[in-house]
C-alpha cells in the first residue's frame, strides 16, 4: 500500500516538471518579445493638398476654381488625402497644419523619418500662388519636402519671391497670362535645377481665346478682366487637378 502511494506521488511530480520544461521555451520567447511601442501603431500620415484662393476671396467662394478643385479631390478621395483651401493671408494656418499631420506618432516634435515621408502638394492662384512659394520656402526651413507647387497667374507679395522655387520641391509648374494690367509671373526657375523638375511656364491668351467669368463680380471682369478668365478658365483648372491627381494614390 505505502508503495503504491509513493509511486503515485513520483508520477505526479514527474508530470509537473515535464509540462514546466515544455512551457519553458514559450515563457522564454514571451520575456524576450519587443515591448509594442507607440511606432507600432502610427498611422501613415496622409497626402496633404493645400490650396490659396487670390485677393481677398474666401476660403468658401465656391464660385471660385481653386475653391472647386479642393472640392473635387474631397469628393474623389475621402480617405488618404487631406484637402484644405485657404485665404492667402492664412499661411501660418497651413504650416501649423502640415507640422501636425505630419507627426506622425503626435509627440510634438517631427522626426527625420516623419519629415522625410511627407507628401505635400501646393497650388495657388494670384497672391495665392505666391504664398504657395513662400510656403514651399518656409517648409524647406525645416527640412520637409514638397511634391508639387502649382502656380495660376502668380502676382508677387510684397517682400516675397514667386519666381525661384526652392530645392525642397520636386516638380513645378507655372500657369500664367500676359493682358491687361494684373498679370501672372512668366517665367519660374528652379534654385538648384538637379533637385527640382520645372513642368512648364504655360501661357494662355485671352485677347485670342476669351472664357466667359459671368458669375464673377462685375468689377473683376472690368479691372482685372484677363487675370479672372484665366482664373476661371476650365482647361486651365482641368490641367491643375491633373497634375495634383497624377501625384495621389491610386483610388480603389
Amino acid at each position: 500500500m505505502i508503495y503504491h502511494v509513493v509511486s503515485h506521488h513520483i508520477r505526479k511530480s514527474i508530470q509537473v516538471i515535464s509540462l514546466s520544461l515544455c512551457l519553458l521555451p514559450a515563457l522564454t520567447y514571451v520575456g524576450l518579445a519587443r515591448p509594442v511601442t507607440a511606432s507600432d501603431t502610427v498611422t501613415p500620415p496622409p497626402v496633404i493638398v493645400i490650396g490659396f484662393v487670390g485677393g481677398f476671396v474666401r476660403h468658401d467662394a465656391t464660385v471660385h476654381s481653386a475653391v472647386q478643385v479642393a472640392a473635387h479631390l474631397r469628393h474623389d478621395y475621402p480617405t488618404g488625402v487631406y484637402v484644405e483651401v485657404l485665404e492667402n493671408s492664412r499661411r501660418e494656418k497651413a504650416y501649423e497644419d502640415i507640422v501636425r499631420f505630419i507627426d506622425a506618432n503626435r509627440d510634438g516634435a517631427l522626426s527625420i523619418e516623419e519629415k522625410k515621408n511627407a507628401r505635400i502638394i501646393l497650388y495657388g492662384h494670384s497672391w495665392g500662388a505666391s504664398e504657395v512659394v513662400t510656403l514651399a520656402r518656409e517648409l524647406q526651413r525645416q527640412g520637409i519636402p514638397v511634391l508639387l507647387t502649382v502656380q495660376v497667374d502668380s502676382v508677387v507679395k510684397f517682400g516675397e519671391n514667386d519666381r525661384v522655387i526652392p530645392a525642397n520641391v520636386a516638380e513645378a509648374a507655372n500657369f500664367y497670362q500676359l493682358d491687361g494690367l494684373l498679370h501672372g509671373e512668366s517665367l519660374i526657375s528652379a534654385a538648384e535645377p538637379s533637385r527640382t523638375h520645372i513642368i512648364g511656364n504655360f501661357r494662355s491668351n485671352y485677347k485670342a481665346n476669351p472664357v466667359d467669368c459671368k458669375e464673377y463680380p462685375w468689377y473683376d471682369r472690368v479691372f482685372m478682366k484677363f487675370h479672372t478668365e484665366i482664373e476661371c478658365d476650365p482647361r486651365v483648372w482641368a490641367q491643375v487637378e491633373s497634375l495634383i491627381q497624377s501625384r495621389l494614390p491610386v483610388r480603389r
